[in-house]
Formats: structure tokens, sequence, C-alpha cells
């Protein structure tokens, strides 16, 4: 299904009737009004009274139907604000007090997975918190004028003087980064700073895997995403995985995304202390 092929019915999602959207995350996840209704405990016939408007469903019937869809909190609330009911999912700032524990317990993370380099990014792929032998990596292979403030991975991988310069399995790569970003940030047409940042990756010519249906999980064989890296006599293979909380119940800390890198072999090893300084 091409990227946009549900943007325009999600487009505006707080003014679409919740049935509309409760339907189009069902055929974006690709299951039936049956298995649905199974799912969630209700009837065929209730789920599709509630797509077509017929039945204004209880807020408890939306919550019940968006975790059977694996909506993510953020669009939940649209769902519920839809319905006509208040959001449920807050959305806290990561720097804000509340957050103080959270963001030790990142750091801790960061700080024991050394030396291998890992960071933590909002769903946009901009840097929140990063180890040093990650800053290191990154000022080896990115154009000093992307290490801005907040620095966004995405660009600093995609653009002509980003790593993408030194990455030798680039296309391989890339399908599948800018294929997983579309997937996260290309399903909700009114979001113009995830539209803006899908514009500036396809800018710069890359172009996605073709997309599949399903719950938006990674499967198995994603969850080790190889990246081969020479620059000079520099040559790194490298594999990178993809963390998230589990069972958040805020916007933030669901959205948040912790990547690691490991190498690949023991020359990738050896050589990774000469890049990061360990």
């Amino acid at each position: 299904m091409p990227a946009t092929s549900s943007a325009t019915v999600f487009g505006g999602a707080a003014r679409a009737p919740v049935g509309a959207l409760l339907r189009e995350w069902r055929r974006l996840r690709g299951v039936s009004q049956l298995e649905l209704a199974m799912r969630a405990g209700f009837s065929a016939r209730h789920v599709s009274f509630v797509e077509t408007g017929r039945t204004l469903p209880s807020r408890q019937t939306v919550l019940a139907l968006a975790d059977s869809l694996d909506i993510p909190l953020r669009e939940r609330n649209r769902v519920l604000d839809a319905a006509g009911y208040a959001h449920v999912y807050r959305h806290t700032p990561l720097t804000s007090d509340e957050m103080a524990h959270v963001r030790s317990v990142l750091r801790f993370v960061l700080q024991r997975h050394e030396p291998y380099a890992a960071t933590v990014q909002d769903r946009y792929s901009n840097c929140l918190m990063q180890n040093g032998p990650c800053l290191r990596l990154v000022e080896t292979l990115v154009d000093p004028s992307l290490l801005t403030e907040p620095m966004n991975f995405l660009r600093a991988t995609f653009h002509p003087r980003g790593a993408r310069r030194w990455i030798l399995n680039w296309r391989e790569l890339s399908r599948y980064l800018l294929g997983r970003t579309q997937r996260e940030l290309g399903v909700i047409e009114d979001d113009p700073k995830g539209a803006a940042l899908l514009d500036e990756l396809r800018s710069y010519g890359a172009t996605a895997a073709p997309e599949r249906r399903g719950n938006g999980r990674l499967k198995a064989a994603e969850l080790l995403v190889p990246i081969h890296v020479r620059k000079g006599d520099l040559e790194l293979r490298l594999f990178c995985t993809y963390m998230t909380l589990g069972t958040p119940q805020d916007v933030t800390l669901q959205e948040l995304r912790i990547e690691t890198l490991f190498p690949a072999d023991e020359p990738s090893e050896r050589l990774w202390k000469r890049v990061t300084g360990e």
C-alpha cells in the first residue's frame, strides 16, 4: 500500500467520524471486522455499526478497539477526540521534573552500553540523549554542519554530507530506514513536522522498499540491521538494534526509541576502539 494511501482519510483526524478512523486503522493493520471483533470481545455486527456511524461507541469501546488494533497512544487520543471523549494518554516532556527517574534509567542504559554507541531518539529521530562512543562515531562520519542541536539522525544519515558517503550497503539500508520512517510518520496527514522530514529524505534520492500491511511491528529479521562502513583505511561491519519501553501509558514514553550499535566481527571490534578512543 502506498505510504499516502491512508493519509487522506486520516488527515484532520480530530474532525473525522470516529468510525471512519477505526475503519482505516483496521485496514492499515490488515484485519477483518470479524477478526477485530474477536480480539476486542464484540460482535462483528457491532464493529460494523461503529465503523458506519450507526452506533456511537462508548469510551471503553473506543479504547478496546484501539488497543486491539495496536493504535499508537498519540493517535488513540485523536480517536477519542473524534468520538467526543477527553484524551486519556498524557504527553509529558522528557525534560520535565516528572521524567527525572526515566532520564536516570535512560542514562544508565546508555552508560552500560559503552564502549559501544547508543542513543535515545524521539519519533522524528531527533537525538535526545547519547553516550560518548556514539558522539565520536557520528563526528567521524558526518559533516560538522549537520551536527546541530537537536541532531536528527535521519538527516545526518541521508544528507549528501552525512554518513551515507561511507556506507557500502547504502541502498539496502536507506530503503529499510525510509520504509520504517514512512510506516511511523506517513500514516497521519496532519503532522507537518513528520511530512517535512519525509519530504526531505526523499529529496536526497531515497526510495523505500514496498510497504507491507500488518501491525507495524518489526519482524525478527528487522531487529538486527547490518551497516557496512568504509572510510579510508577504516572499515567497520556493524549491526544496529532498536528498543522501546514496554507498555508505556504516556505518549512521550511510547515514542522513545533506544538505538544501539555493535561490532559484527572481530576486526570491527578492534577498529571500534580506534574510532571511539576506548
